[in-house]
């Protein structure tokens, strides 16, 4: 990863600031992208402090020009993008028969789903010059369904189909296309996940003390970005799961609803 070009949406916490910091010691030039600014200038110093060049951008993924101006900013500074990592996201934790305003799907669908088609759009002429990578964070929702994640479930299995095809698309551009299905890693996302009332939660339902840390969640990425893998489901259940799927449908609904209920 010495010296490429790297762009990473929601960088200012969780999985994204944890990969630009590990990104950063690795000698990457980084661009890093995120609403709050003072979180993001943070994760900013804590990569420069590795020895890493670094930008920041002030954006929202749900707007078009602001992942323009994304892109537009990478390649001012650096003259390219080598890769892209579509990790902005919101989180969701309600039944869908509580919720109160189905607004709230449509703002997660924007940034979860759009937010990533937006970035794809504008960092894909660069991506295809320099033969690089397009990274999708996913997660095991994506693939499959979860109880009290409806909307969010929805946009991450729009964001692996989008990346699936675009894969196809791409066969023989020399653009590699990586999807990562994390499951449940201790970020602190879920106490801003929405709740029905479409307030922040501000609790975390899941016992963040034994799932994965995000250290070992961005280490991973980071080795699949290197190794141009075409997708990564970290865990071992989640690999039986998708598995189970296949020959047990509903025993794995069951499984996904234990799940929740377990927080882990």
């Amino acid at each position: 990863m010495r010296n490429k070009v790297v762009v990473i949406a929601r960088a200012s916490k969780g999985i994204g600031a944890e990969l630009a910091r590990q990104l950063a010691a690795k000698g990457a030039k980084l661009v890093l992208a995120a609403r709050g600014t003072a979180e993001l200038e943070d994760v900013a110093q804590q990569c420069r402090e590795r020895g890493a060049s670094v930008i920041t951008v002030k954006a929202d993924v749900s707007v078009e020009r602001d992942c323009q101006a994304i892109m537009s900013g990478a390649v001012l500074a650096y003259g390219g993008i080598d890769v892209l990592v579509n990790n902005a996201g919101l989180t969701m934790w309600a039944r869908f028969e509580d919720i109160e305003e189905l607004s709230i799907l449509e703002r997660i669908m924007q940034v979860n789903y759009m937010g990533a088609v937006h970035c794809t759009r504008h960092a894909l002429p660069w991506l295809r010059q320099s033969r690089g990578v397009l990274a999708g964070i996913s997660s095991l929702a994506g693939r499959v369904g979860v109880p009290t994640r409806t909307g969010y479930s929805a946009s991450k299995h729009a964001m692996a189909g989008f990346f699936d095809s675009l894969r196809i698309e791409l066969a023989g551009s020399g653009v590699a296309v990586t999807m990562i299905y994390p499951g449940f890693v201790s970020t602190g996302i879920r106490e801003n996940a929405t709740g029905p009332d479409g307030k922040p939660i501000r609790v975390s339902p899941v016992k963040e003390g034994e799932v994965m840390d995000v250290e070992e969640c961005a280490r991973i990425i980071v080795e699949a970005i290197e190794r141009r893998r075409r997708e990564v489901v970290m865990t071992a259940r989640g690999k039986i799961g998708l598995w189970l799927k296949l020959v047990a449908p509903s025993l794995v609904d069951r499984l996904a609803r234990r799940a929740i209920e377990r927080g882990r």
